[in-house]
């Protein structure tokens, strides 16, 4: 394969020319970054002028083979099975960063396959899957305006790292995705601890040159490889049909769009539709699909130049302007945490539920198996919509907006050791009109706020539009759902009084210059603010105790020489003091950490103390409450806490005793002085050297 390197800063991109190898693709590019390398191939099936359709068949596939990782898949079959969130995630953040640059109106099939074919733990397959995706577009014979460049970056110690690794991302808290042409960006992805707009801005500005580079490694591959690209496939109109489409709509198109309601604005649409299609039906039989796509882009053209004439939205709002807000919390009695958040017609339903240590999601990827202790689950069903249709498993479009939540609010999760508890958020939309995932982090924020969880602050988000004309251009806060369809930008920006958290950005053109994401941060930095003032008013700072249903936690630490005694000889000790207690106990090996869960606190300190005197180490010379269990010829047997001592006859008492059956009995609590720990933890104690002083401390 003939290979060509670019090196940025002190990493070095590699990139293949697999057409060799995928011989039958249209285009196949290995990307490589130290040890981890990516394929993308490219396949394409022409339109048939006969299966007409108004759209671009794009599909992005992102595949890791465990193989990669030097791995065997486990389960039964022990081969990889439906792609995981990751995978997903990856694939969305690819087909985001190309989708814009295909010819408008391009009805061809086109089919990118990218596959993590040697993964070191440290490069990641989505901004390299990205690069090798665009270079096989390049050099294929599929029509597309790139390259583009993509980096991941991180930020430390005052400077900006190019293609972070994992760990330097874990240890910055800073980590950005991003694709771009020269000087516009296609993709950002983001996820950070509060970070101010400023820094981000920064970071991309610093993107620019290095994309330039990427972009024009693949320039020169192009004029080496490339071939010739074919001319795409468009919906073709016959003479007449568009000047008829909009002479019969152009003077209902814009009361149609104007129905403040989305279900009737939908409604009048499709009856407008309905009725153009039965006028037409004669003079241009089989043109259904040509009059609503000529439909569809004249409705975008009325309702765009709508806002840039008038500086007003199609529901009455300024530019600028937040749809009305309605919040509500603890509203579903039997749960852990809930609320309602409502901005116009959309509505998400969230509910926290808190869990045990049983309870986290183990991460099977490919570098180690990781515990993940804080999910959040987004659900998009069918009456969201007002549509009729099947439930099925959680879809592309649910896992990926739950990600994006979750992304945002994970930053403000306590940690472990604050707040012991597994913590899981389900976003169910209940009404669909704009920005369905944002409002499920304002819901998600409100409701952990509602269970207890002491997140600090609350995190709000919010999706900002895009209409232009030329060099004009104006910024939509808050976009409804036909502001998002017929517009440029969906722009989400998630974050806290204090920065941003989370950043998504889907855009439909071909690119954003730094002025206008200036711009949109900024707005979006507004509008969260004055949503954030309003979830204040709902619920200030979390609630100071737990829901009565949500399990009691308390943790210790414990020594780890000790874990085995207070486990026992086959789980003896520990399932002893879990009937006795009504409690689950799970017990960390490595870091000693003792987490113990009950649906009493009583029973919970109950089991903290047993485990106490298991784990409380005797010393010689101090003094103990011990409580007799057994009684022999020569001498008495004493438990402290869970320790067995012996206490022999000649040291029961200062005076001597002939028989301790006539001065001692079985419960008996005696104080006791510990004089020997042997090399086997055998305990020998006194009774007469308590009695008589050397006491330094009383314990139990």
């Amino acid at each position: 394969m003939d290979k060509y390197s670019l090196k940025i800063g002190d990493r070095t991109l590699t990139l293949y020319i697999a057409n060799d190898l995928v011989l039958q693709s249209s285009g196949a590019v290995i990307a490589q970054m130290g040890e981890t390398m990516v394929l993308a191939a490219v396949t394409y099936k022409r339109a048939d002028p006969k299966n007409k359709r108004d759209f671009l068949p794009l599909l992005v596939e992102y595949r890791e083979g465990t193989y990669a990782a030097g791995k065997i898949p486990g389960g039964f079959f022990r081969r990889e099975g439906k792609p995981r969130d990751k995978e997903i995630i990856y694939g969305r953040a690819i087909d985001r960063s190309i989708r814009p640059l295909f010819p408008k109106g391009m009805t061809d099939e086109i089919e990118i396959e990218v596959f993590l074919i040697s993964y070191d733990m440290e490069f990641e397959g989505n901004f390299l899957g990205a690069i090798a995706t665009s270079a096989a577009l390049t050099i294929s014979e599929v029509p597309f305006n790139g390259p583009i460049g993509v980096m991941r970056i991180t930020y430390k110690d005052g400077n900006f790292i190019p293609f972070a690794t994992n760990k330097e991302v874990e240890e910055a808290g800073f980590d950005l995705v991003v694709a771009g042409t020269y000087g516009k960006f296609h993709m950002i992805e983001f996820g950070g601890r509060e970070v101010p707009e400023d820094l981000i801005l920064s970071a991309l500005e610093y993107a620019i040159p290095n994309i330039e580079l990427m972009i024009n490694l693949q320039e020169e591959l192009r004029e080496k490889y490339g071939k010739e690209k074919f001319e795409p496939t468009k919906l073709i109109y016959p003479e007449g049909l568009y000047e008829d489409v909009v002479s019969l709509a152009k003077d209902r198109v814009l009361d149609a769009l104007l129905t403040p309601v989305k279900g009737e604005r939908n409604e009048a649409l499709d009856n407008l539709k309905k009725e153009i299609i039965s006028q037409l039906s004669e003079k241009y039989p089989g043109m259904e699909v040509e009059i609503g796509d000529i439909l569809y882009n004249y409705e975008a053209e009325v309702m765009r130049n709508y806002i840039l004439e008038n500086n007003k939205r199609i529901d009455g709002r300024d530019l600028n302007q937040i749809r009305p807000l309605y919040a509500e919390v603890g509203l579903l009695p039997r749960v852990h945490g809930s609320a309602i958040f409502k901005r116009g017609e959309t509505v998400a339903l969230v509910s926290t539920t808190l869990g045990t240590k049983e309870d986290v999601q183990i991460m099977t990827e490919l570098d180690v198996e990781d515990i993940k202790r804080f999910m959040f689950h987004y659900n998009f069903p069918p009456m969201s919509t007002g549509e009729v249709k099947p439930l099925r498993g959680p879809s592309r479009r649910e896992i990926g907006h739950g990600n994006l939540a979750e992304r945002a609010l994970e930053p403000l999760i306590p940690d472990e050791d604050r707040f012991p508890y597994t913590i899981r958020v389900v976003s169910d939309i209940l009404s669909s009109n704009g920005s369905t995932s944002m409002a499920s982090v304002c819901g998600g924020s409100l409701s952990l706020m509602d269970a207890g969880v002491p997140i600090e602050r609350h995190v709000a988000g919010i999706s900002i539009g895009l209409i232009t004309s030329g060099e004009t251009y104006k910024l939509l806060t808050d976009i409804q759902g036909m502001e998002d369809f017929f517009g440029d930008m969906d722009f989400k920006v998630a974050g806290t009084d204090r920065g941003i958290t989370a950043i998504q950005l889907d855009i439909k053109i071909d690119g954003l210059k730094m002025n206008i994401i200036k711009d949109a941060l900024q707005r979006a930095k507004e509008a969260r603010g004055e949503i954030l003032d309003f979830m204040y008013k709902v619920i200030e700072k979390p609630r100071t105790e737990i829901s009565k249903y949500a399990p009691k936690v308390a943790t210790l630490t414990v020594p780890i020489n000790k874990i085995g005694e207070i486990i026992g000889p086959s789980g003896r000790n520990i399932k002893s003091i879990i009937s006795e207690t009504n409690t689950k106990i799970n017990i960390d090996d490595k870091t000693g950490k003792v987490f113990i869960y009950g649906e009493k606190w009583e029973d919970v300190e109950k089991a903290k103390r047993m485990i106490n005197e298991v784990a409380q180490e005797l010393e010689v010379g101090k003094v103990y409450l011990g409580e007799v269990y057994r009684i022999e010829k020569y001498g008495v047997f004493v438990r402290i806490g869970k320790k067995e001592a012996l206490l022999h006859i000649s040291e029961f008492d200062v005076n001597p005793v002939k028989d301790l059956t006539q001065v001692v009995k079985i419960g008996d609590k005696l104080l006791v002085k510990v004089i020997e720990i042997d090399e086997l933890g055998r305990v020998k104690v006194s009774r007469k050297q308590a009695m008589v002083g050397g006491v330094e401390r009383l314990k139990g």
